[in-house]
């Protein structure tokens, strides 16, 4: 999943997007409201976590913005003050949660990942090929009932390509949603992934290259595809 971070404290838009990677989401940051909104109108985010209190934009103007574009993009605000007022406030802007600072960490990745999953199309709980699991809650992935140990960007890789349900997934795509900002387009990224993830699933393989298009795992494959 892709997540952008706006906040205006530095050290503490850092720290969590170092954490949010480590759970396995594609994190960028913005330091101001007006870059969070031009990164947002450039990216389709599943998840921005917004402080309220920005230079620049607000955070309750880029919340409307958000809103506005009709993107099913869900947000977060972040708050210095936990009172009612302050949330039903948030709330109201189009806010789909509110947080107030100082927050735990893993109630903050609990709520991001509940947001996310109301972002995106509705999957099942455990995303199948053949003899290949993938259960996205627990991050975990099976082959024939063994487990297969994958990177965080594998893992993603195979998730989205599983999710498609037969779609082809261009390399472009994959790199929007599996990787952050950071990745440069014109690197031979997603192929290496790819590579790497099929010698990990063994065989037979259940990953295709679809020539100029990208890659798919075909329907067939699937238990429930025929």
């Amino acid at each position: 999943m892709r997540i952008l971070i706006v906040e205006d404290e530095q050290a503490l838009a850092e720290a969590v997007a170092r954490g949010l990677r480590r759970e396995g989401m594609a994190v960028d940051i913005a330091l101001t409201g007006d870059d969070g909104h031009e990164k947002a109108s450039i990216t389709r985010y599943d998840v921005v976590v917004l402080d309220r209190d920005l230079p620049g934009m607000s955070g309750d103007e880029l919340c409307r913005e958000i809103v506005r574009s009709g993107q099913l993009t869900r947000v977060i605000m972040l708050t210095a003050s936990g009172a009612v007022e302050e949330r039903v406030e948030g709330l109201s802007l189009g806010a789909d949660d509110y947080l107030a600072k100082p927050f735990a960490f893993p109630e903050l990745v609990a709520r991001v990942r509940a947001l996310a999953r109301r972002a995106t199309p509705v999957t099942p709980p455990i995303l199948r090929a053949g003899d290949v699991e993938l259960d996205p809650a627990r991050r975990t992935v099976t082959r024939a009932g063994r487990p297969v140990e994958l990177t965080r960007k594998e893992f993603g890789v195979l998730e989205v390509l599983l999710a498609a349900a037969g779609s082809v997934v261009s390399s472009e795509e994959l790199l929007e949603r599996v990787w952050d900002e950071n990745a440069d387009p014109f690197t031979t990224t997603v192929r290496v992934t790819v590579m790497t993830l099929r010698k990990k699933l063994g065989e037979p393989g259940i990953i295709d290259t679809v020539v100029g298009s990208g890659y798919r795992v075909p329907v067939a494959s699937r238990p429930d595809g025929g």
